[in-house]
Protein backbone atom coordinates (compact mmCIF):
# COMPACT_ATOMS: atom_id res chain seq x y z
CA UNK A 1 0.00 0.00 0.00
CA UNK A 2 1.13 3.54 -0.68
CA UNK A 3 0.73 6.54 1.61
CA UNK A 4 -1.02 8.46 -1.15
CA UNK A 5 -3.75 5.81 -1.30
CA UNK A 6 -4.71 6.30 2.36
CA UNK A 7 -6.87 9.24 3.38
CA UNK A 8 -5.94 11.62 6.19
CA UNK A 9 -3.13 11.76 8.77
CA UNK A 10 -0.81 13.93 6.66
CA UNK A 11 1.31 14.94 9.68
CA UNK A 12 1.72 11.33 10.83
CA UNK A 13 2.74 10.24 7.34
CA UNK A 14 5.42 12.93 7.18
CA UNK A 15 6.82 11.97 10.58
CA UNK A 16 7.04 8.33 9.50
CA UNK A 17 8.77 9.32 6.27
CA UNK A 18 11.25 11.45 8.22
CA UNK A 19 12.28 8.52 10.45
CA UNK A 20 13.42 6.63 7.37
CA UNK A 21 15.13 9.57 5.69
CA UNK A 22 17.05 10.42 8.87
CA UNK A 23 17.81 6.76 9.65
CA UNK A 24 15.93 6.93 12.97
CA UNK A 25 13.69 3.90 12.61
CA UNK A 26 12.53 2.75 16.04
CA UNK A 27 12.56 -0.92 17.00
CA UNK A 28 8.99 -0.67 18.28
CA UNK A 29 5.98 1.51 17.41
CA UNK A 30 2.47 1.49 18.85
CA UNK A 31 -0.15 2.75 16.41
CA UNK A 32 -3.18 3.92 18.39
CA UNK A 33 -6.44 4.91 16.73
CA UNK A 34 -10.16 4.28 16.59
CA UNK A 35 -11.80 1.82 14.22
CA UNK A 36 -12.08 3.04 10.64
CA UNK A 37 -9.12 5.46 10.62
CA UNK A 38 -6.85 3.33 8.40
CA UNK A 39 -4.13 2.53 10.93
CA UNK A 40 -3.37 -0.94 9.57
CA UNK A 41 -3.00 0.44 6.05
CA UNK A 42 -0.68 3.16 7.36
CA UNK A 43 1.48 0.55 9.07
CA UNK A 44 1.76 -1.44 5.84
CA UNK A 45 2.53 1.71 3.80
CA UNK A 46 5.30 2.59 6.28
CA UNK A 47 6.75 -0.92 6.09
CA UNK A 48 6.60 -0.79 2.29
CA UNK A 49 8.43 2.56 2.22
CA UNK A 50 11.19 1.18 4.48
CA UNK A 51 11.69 -1.83 2.20
CA UNK A 52 11.27 -0.02 -1.13
CA UNK A 53 14.33 -0.23 -3.41
CA UNK A 54 13.54 2.98 -5.26
CA UNK A 55 12.05 5.36 -2.67
CA UNK A 56 10.44 8.59 -3.81
CA UNK A 57 10.54 11.71 -1.67
CA UNK A 58 7.13 11.10 -0.10
CA UNK A 59 6.21 7.49 -0.87
CA UNK A 60 7.36 4.07 -2.00
CA UNK A 61 7.75 3.66 -5.74
CA UNK A 62 5.10 0.96 -5.99
CA UNK A 63 6.88 -0.82 -8.86
CA UNK A 64 10.21 -2.24 -7.64
CA UNK A 65 10.52 -5.93 -6.80
CA UNK A 66 9.95 -5.23 -3.11
CA UNK A 67 6.83 -3.13 -3.74
CA UNK A 68 5.41 -5.74 -6.10
CA UNK A 69 5.58 -8.27 -3.26
CA UNK A 70 4.16 -5.76 -0.78
CA UNK A 71 1.25 -5.12 -3.12
CA UNK A 72 0.30 -8.77 -2.61
CA UNK A 73 1.46 -8.89 1.05
CA UNK A 74 3.88 -11.71 0.24
CA UNK A 75 7.23 -10.03 0.98
CA UNK A 76 9.36 -12.58 2.89
CA UNK A 77 10.53 -9.98 5.43
CA UNK A 78 7.02 -8.75 6.25
CA UNK A 79 5.24 -10.72 8.96
CA UNK A 80 1.76 -10.42 10.46
CA UNK A 81 0.21 -11.41 13.76
CA UNK A 82 -3.53 -11.00 14.26
CA UNK A 83 -6.40 -12.49 16.30
CA UNK A 84 -7.56 -15.95 15.26
CA UNK A 85 -10.10 -18.42 16.61
CA UNK A 86 -10.01 -22.12 17.30
CA UNK A 87 -11.96 -24.45 15.04
CA UNK A 88 -12.14 -28.13 14.17
CA UNK A 89 -9.18 -27.80 11.81
CA UNK A 90 -6.94 -25.67 14.06
CA UNK A 91 -7.14 -26.42 17.77
CA UNK A 92 -4.00 -24.38 18.50
CA UNK A 93 -4.24 -21.73 15.80
CA UNK A 94 -1.61 -19.19 14.85
CA UNK A 95 -1.80 -16.37 12.34
CA UNK A 96 -0.08 -18.32 9.56
CA UNK A 97 -2.97 -20.80 9.58
CA UNK A 98 -5.18 -17.98 8.25
CA UNK A 99 -2.62 -16.04 6.19
CA UNK A 100 -4.39 -16.63 2.85
CA UNK A 101 -7.66 -15.26 4.23
CA UNK A 102 -5.79 -12.43 5.93
CA UNK A 103 -4.20 -11.22 2.70
CA UNK A 104 -7.54 -11.28 0.93
CA UNK A 105 -9.21 -9.42 3.80
CA UNK A 106 -6.56 -6.69 4.09
CA UNK A 107 -6.31 -6.09 0.34
CA UNK A 108 -10.09 -5.80 -0.03
CA UNK A 109 -10.17 -2.38 1.67
CA UNK A 110 -8.04 0.36 3.18
CA UNK A 111 -10.12 0.23 6.37
CA UNK A 112 -10.49 -2.79 8.65
CA UNK A 113 -12.22 -3.86 11.83
CA UNK A 114 -11.93 -6.70 14.31
CA UNK A 115 -15.56 -7.78 13.87
CA UNK A 116 -15.31 -7.73 10.08
CA UNK A 117 -12.25 -9.95 10.27
CA UNK A 118 -14.01 -12.48 12.52
CA UNK A 119 -16.98 -12.48 10.15
CA UNK A 120 -14.61 -12.97 7.21
CA UNK A 121 -13.10 -16.15 8.67
CA UNK A 122 -16.45 -17.38 10.00
CA UNK A 123 -15.70 -17.76 13.72
CA UNK A 124 -19.38 -18.45 14.48
CA UNK A 125 -19.56 -15.99 17.40
CA UNK A 126 -16.25 -17.17 18.93
CA UNK A 127 -13.95 -14.37 20.02
CA UNK A 128 -10.55 -14.04 18.40
CA UNK A 129 -7.32 -14.01 20.35
CA UNK A 130 -3.56 -13.95 19.90
CA UNK A 131 -2.63 -17.14 21.71
CA UNK A 132 0.51 -18.15 23.58
CA UNK A 133 1.78 -20.35 20.74
CA UNK A 134 1.99 -17.27 18.51
CA UNK A 135 5.00 -16.00 20.44
CA UNK A 136 6.95 -19.10 19.40
CA UNK A 137 6.19 -18.32 15.76
CA UNK A 138 7.36 -14.73 16.27
CA UNK A 139 10.67 -15.92 17.76
CA UNK A 140 11.18 -18.41 14.96
CA UNK A 141 10.65 -15.80 12.23
CA UNK A 142 12.73 -13.06 13.81
CA UNK A 143 15.69 -15.32 14.47
CA UNK A 144 16.04 -15.87 10.73
CA UNK A 145 18.19 -13.56 8.62
CA UNK A 146 16.41 -11.13 6.36
CA UNK A 147 15.75 -12.51 2.89
CA UNK A 148 15.72 -9.37 0.77
CA UNK A 149 15.17 -6.19 2.76
CA UNK A 150 17.31 -4.41 5.33
CA UNK A 151 14.64 -4.76 8.02
CA UNK A 152 12.45 -7.59 9.25
CA UNK A 153 9.05 -6.05 10.02
CA UNK A 154 6.46 -7.60 12.33
CA UNK A 155 2.98 -6.01 12.30
CA UNK A 156 0.78 -7.08 15.23
CA UNK A 157 -2.81 -6.04 14.56
CA UNK A 158 -5.26 -5.65 17.47
CA UNK A 159 -2.40 -6.14 19.91
CA UNK A 160 -4.81 -5.77 22.83
CA UNK A 161 -6.12 -9.24 21.94
CA UNK A 162 -2.88 -10.91 23.05
CA UNK A 163 -3.38 -13.22 26.00
CA UNK A 164 -1.11 -12.66 28.96
CA UNK A 165 1.33 -15.47 28.10
CA UNK A 166 1.83 -14.19 24.56
CA UNK A 167 2.20 -10.62 25.83
CA UNK A 168 4.88 -11.56 28.36
CA UNK A 169 6.88 -13.46 25.75
CA UNK A 170 6.61 -10.54 23.36
CA UNK A 171 7.90 -8.25 26.10
CA UNK A 172 11.11 -10.25 26.29
CA UNK A 173 11.66 -9.83 22.56
CA UNK A 174 11.00 -6.09 22.78
CA UNK A 175 13.51 -5.75 25.62
CA UNK A 176 16.27 -7.26 23.46
CA UNK A 177 15.09 -7.05 19.86
CA UNK A 178 17.14 -8.63 17.08
CA UNK A 179 19.11 -6.14 14.99
CA UNK A 180 17.27 -4.45 12.11
CA UNK A 181 13.88 -5.55 13.41
CA UNK A 182 10.80 -3.33 13.56
CA UNK A 183 7.68 -4.15 15.55
CA UNK A 184 4.51 -2.22 14.73
CA UNK A 185 1.78 -2.92 17.25
CA UNK A 186 -1.68 -1.67 16.28
CA UNK A 187 -4.40 -1.09 18.87
CA UNK A 188 -7.71 0.58 19.55
CA UNK A 189 -7.35 0.28 23.34
CA UNK A 190 -3.95 1.25 24.70
CA UNK A 191 -5.04 0.48 28.26
CA UNK A 192 -5.45 -3.23 27.47
CA UNK A 193 -1.77 -3.59 26.56
CA UNK A 194 0.82 -4.34 29.24
CA UNK A 195 2.36 -1.16 30.63
CA UNK A 196 5.81 -2.68 30.17
CA UNK A 197 5.13 -3.24 26.48
CA UNK A 198 3.80 0.30 26.04
CA UNK A 199 6.93 1.69 27.70
CA UNK A 200 9.13 -0.08 25.15
CA UNK A 201 7.32 1.25 22.11
CA UNK A 202 6.97 4.70 20.63
CA UNK A 203 3.34 5.87 20.55
CA UNK A 204 1.97 7.03 17.18
CA UNK A 205 -1.54 8.45 17.44
CA UNK A 206 -3.60 7.95 14.29
CA UNK A 207 -6.36 10.54 13.99
CA UNK A 208 -9.91 9.90 12.89
CA UNK A 209 -10.73 11.23 9.42
CA UNK A 210 -12.20 14.71 9.02
CA UNK A 211 -15.62 15.31 7.49
CA UNK A 212 -13.98 16.55 4.28
CA UNK A 213 -11.76 13.47 4.06
CA UNK A 214 -14.78 11.20 4.53
CA UNK A 215 -16.65 13.15 1.83
CA UNK A 216 -13.77 12.81 -0.61
CA UNK A 217 -13.50 9.05 -0.03
CA UNK A 218 -17.24 8.53 -0.41
CA UNK A 219 -17.43 10.59 -3.59
CA UNK A 220 -14.68 8.48 -5.14
CA UNK A 221 -16.22 5.16 -4.11
CA UNK A 222 -19.89 6.10 -4.61
CA UNK A 223 -19.83 8.72 -7.40
CA UNK A 224 -23.55 8.47 -8.19
CA UNK A 225 -24.74 9.08 -4.63
CA UNK A 226 -26.62 12.39 -4.07
CA UNK A 227 -24.42 15.00 -2.41
CA UNK A 228 -26.96 15.59 0.36
CA UNK A 229 -26.56 11.93 1.38
CA UNK A 230 -22.74 12.18 1.23
CA UNK A 231 -22.79 15.31 3.41
CA UNK A 232 -25.10 13.77 6.02
CA UNK A 233 -23.12 10.57 6.30
CA UNK A 234 -19.80 12.41 6.51
CA UNK A 235 -21.16 14.30 9.48
CA UNK A 236 -22.65 11.42 11.45
CA UNK A 237 -19.84 8.88 10.86
CA UNK A 238 -17.60 10.63 13.43
CA UNK A 239 -14.41 10.08 11.43
CA UNK A 240 -14.98 6.34 11.04
CA UNK A 241 -14.79 5.37 7.37
CA UNK A 242 -16.21 1.92 8.07
CA UNK A 243 -19.30 3.45 9.67
CA UNK A 244 -19.65 5.83 6.73
CA UNK A 245 -19.55 2.96 4.23
CA UNK A 246 -22.00 0.90 6.28
CA UNK A 247 -24.51 3.77 6.44
CA UNK A 248 -24.23 4.63 2.76
CA UNK A 249 -24.79 1.01 1.71
CA UNK A 250 -27.92 0.88 3.85
CA UNK A 251 -29.19 4.12 2.39
CA UNK A 252 -28.53 3.00 -1.17
CA UNK A 253 -30.46 -0.20 -0.57
CA UNK A 254 -33.55 1.98 -0.14
CA UNK A 255 -33.25 3.19 -3.74
CA UNK A 256 -30.62 4.75 -5.94
CA UNK A 257 -31.85 8.31 -5.40
CA UNK A 258 -33.37 7.84 -1.95
CA UNK A 259 -32.17 10.65 0.30
CA UNK A 260 -34.24 9.85 3.39
CA UNK A 261 -33.09 7.61 6.19
CA UNK A 262 -35.61 4.86 6.93
CA UNK A 263 -34.06 4.25 10.35
CA UNK A 264 -34.63 7.89 11.25
CA UNK A 265 -38.26 7.57 10.18
CA UNK A 266 -38.77 4.55 12.43
CA UNK A 267 -36.90 6.19 15.32
CA UNK A 268 -38.81 9.47 15.17
CA UNK A 269 -42.15 7.63 15.00
CA UNK A 270 -41.21 5.48 17.99
CA UNK A 271 -40.33 8.52 20.07
CA UNK A 272 -43.41 10.52 19.09
CA UNK A 273 -45.84 7.67 19.63
CA UNK A 274 -44.17 6.57 22.88
CA UNK A 275 -44.17 10.07 24.35
CA UNK A 276 -47.85 10.52 23.47
CA UNK A 277 -48.66 6.98 24.65
CA UNK A 278 -50.37 6.15 21.33
CA UNK A 279 -50.59 2.41 21.81
CA UNK A 280 -52.44 1.59 18.58
CA UNK A 281 -49.87 3.53 16.56
CA UNK A 282 -47.08 1.73 18.42
CA UNK A 283 -48.59 -1.62 17.46
CA UNK A 284 -48.62 -0.53 13.80
CA UNK A 285 -45.03 0.70 14.21
CA UNK A 286 -44.07 -2.72 15.60
CA UNK A 287 -45.45 -4.42 12.49
CA UNK A 288 -43.46 -2.05 10.25
CA UNK A 289 -40.17 -2.69 12.07
CA UNK A 290 -40.83 -6.44 12.09
CA UNK A 291 -40.83 -6.29 8.30
CA UNK A 292 -37.24 -5.06 8.15
CA UNK A 293 -35.63 -8.46 8.68
CA UNK A 294 -33.27 -9.40 11.51
CA UNK A 295 -30.04 -7.84 10.24
CA UNK A 296 -31.71 -4.50 9.57
CA UNK A 297 -33.49 -4.72 12.92
CA UNK A 298 -30.13 -5.02 14.67
CA UNK A 299 -28.79 -2.09 12.66
CA UNK A 300 -31.88 -0.07 13.54
CA UNK A 301 -31.33 -0.70 17.25
CA UNK A 302 -27.70 0.44 16.87
CA UNK A 303 -29.03 3.55 15.17
CA UNK A 304 -31.44 4.15 18.07
CA UNK A 305 -28.55 3.90 20.54
CA UNK A 306 -26.59 6.46 18.58
CA UNK A 307 -29.56 8.84 18.38
CA UNK A 308 -30.23 8.52 22.10
CA UNK A 309 -26.57 9.25 22.80
CA UNK A 310 -26.50 12.32 20.53
CA UNK A 311 -29.68 13.72 22.06
CA UNK A 312 -28.33 13.20 25.56
CA UNK A 313 -25.11 15.05 24.67
CA UNK A 314 -27.13 17.85 23.09
CA UNK A 315 -29.28 18.09 26.21
CA UNK A 316 -26.43 18.29 28.72
CA UNK A 317 -24.32 20.67 26.61
CA UNK A 318 -27.21 22.80 25.37
CA UNK A 319 -25.33 23.28 22.13
CA UNK A 320 -26.13 21.55 18.84
CA UNK A 321 -23.10 23.07 17.11
CA UNK A 322 -20.35 21.61 19.30
CA UNK A 323 -17.92 18.94 18.16
CA UNK A 324 -19.52 16.29 20.35
CA UNK A 325 -22.81 16.14 18.45
CA UNK A 326 -22.88 14.19 15.18
CA UNK A 327 -26.27 14.52 13.53
CA UNK A 328 -27.39 14.86 9.93
CA UNK A 329 -29.67 17.77 8.99
CA UNK A 330 -32.90 15.79 9.28
CA UNK A 331 -31.80 14.28 12.60
CA UNK A 332 -30.73 17.66 13.94
CA UNK A 333 -34.05 19.31 13.16
CA UNK A 334 -35.86 16.58 15.08
CA UNK A 335 -33.39 16.55 17.98
CA UNK A 336 -33.53 20.29 18.61
CA UNK A 337 -37.00 19.68 20.07
CA UNK A 338 -36.63 16.11 21.24
CA UNK A 339 -33.33 16.22 23.21
CA UNK A 340 -35.05 17.61 26.32
CA UNK A 341 -36.59 14.17 26.91
CA UNK A 342 -33.23 12.34 27.08
CA UNK A 343 -31.62 13.21 30.40
CA UNK A 344 -29.31 11.80 33.05
CA UNK A 345 -32.42 10.36 34.73
CA UNK A 346 -33.34 7.99 31.88
CA UNK A 347 -30.32 7.66 29.57
CA UNK A 348 -28.97 4.52 31.28
CA UNK A 349 -32.35 2.77 31.25
CA UNK A 350 -33.02 3.72 27.62
CA UNK A 351 -29.66 2.34 26.53
CA UNK A 352 -30.17 -0.81 28.58
CA UNK A 353 -33.55 -1.50 26.98
CA UNK A 354 -32.07 -1.02 23.50
CA UNK A 355 -29.15 -3.31 24.32
CA UNK A 356 -31.50 -5.95 25.69
CA UNK A 357 -33.69 -5.73 22.59
CA UNK A 358 -30.66 -6.17 20.34
CA UNK A 359 -29.53 -9.26 22.26
CA UNK A 360 -33.03 -10.75 22.02
CA UNK A 361 -33.10 -10.17 18.25
CA UNK A 362 -29.63 -11.76 17.90
CA UNK A 363 -30.98 -14.81 19.74
CA UNK A 364 -33.93 -15.09 17.35
CA UNK A 365 -36.62 -14.00 19.79
CA UNK A 366 -40.03 -13.21 18.28
CA UNK A 367 -39.42 -9.75 16.85
CA UNK A 368 -42.95 -8.37 17.23
CA UNK A 369 -42.95 -9.08 20.95
CA UNK A 370 -39.42 -7.66 21.37
CA UNK A 371 -40.24 -4.36 19.65
CA UNK A 372 -43.67 -3.93 21.24
CA UNK A 373 -42.13 -4.54 24.67
CA UNK A 374 -39.44 -1.98 23.86
CA UNK A 375 -42.00 0.58 22.69
CA UNK A 376 -44.17 0.22 25.79
CA UNK A 377 -41.15 0.62 28.07
CA UNK A 378 -40.24 3.80 26.21
CA UNK A 379 -43.72 5.16 26.98
CA UNK A 380 -42.75 5.14 30.65
CA UNK A 381 -39.10 6.13 30.30
CA UNK A 382 -39.69 9.22 28.17
CA UNK A 383 -41.85 10.66 30.95
CA UNK A 384 -38.87 10.66 33.30
CA UNK A 385 -37.14 14.04 33.30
Amino acid sequence: MLFKEIAGNTVVKQKLLDTVKSNRISHGLLFLGQEGCGKLSLAIAYAQFISCKNKHEDDACGTCSSCVKYNKLIHPDLHFVFPVAKNTKFTKPVSDDFIKEWREFVLSSKFHSYNKWLDFIGTENLQGSIYAQESQEILKKLNLKTFEAEYKIMIIWMAEKMNITAANKLLKILEEPPAKTLFILITEDEGEILTTIRSRTQLVKISRLSEEEIKTELKIKYPNTPEIVINDISRVSNGNMLDAEKIIKERLEQGENHTDNIYFEHFSKLMRYAYSAKVLELITWTEDVAGLGREKQKTFLEYCMRMVRENFVMNITQNSENNLVFLANQELDFSLKFNAFISKNNIIQLNQELNDAQQHIERNAYDRIVFLDLALKFVKLLKIK
